[in-house]
């Protein structure tokens, strides 16, 4: 299933190596979801904190899971919309 991922990170003022050392760890588990196949897209909303992102997961626990997993999670709000394929990018049948 393919979900699109709404993701305003809300992470307080910390001290500078405790929040380089999430970001850190935030950008490698993000590839790690790439090479699984799983993050397909990432998109910065200009002048905000949030990211909207495309995700393919088995299902919606399997999304909940990989979300929670997230190091930024504590200080994620996160809507998701499941996707599906619309008529116009179906293809064509011929017949």
């Amino acid at each position: 299933m393919e979900f699109l991922v709404r993701q305003e990170n809300r992470m307080p003022v910390m001290p500078v190596e405790e929040a380089a050392r999430i970001k850190a760890a935030e950008r490698e588990y993000a590839q790690q979801l790439r090479d699984r196949g799983i993050l397909r897209r990432l998109w910065r909303v200009p002048g905000t904190r949030t990211a909207i992102g495309w995700y393919e997961a088995d299902d919606a626990t399997e999304l909940h899971d990989v979300l929670s997993a997230l190091p930024t999670f504590p200080w994620q709000t996160i809507t998701v919309e499941a996707l599906a394929t619309h008529p116009q990018e179906q293809p064509l049948q011929r017949e």
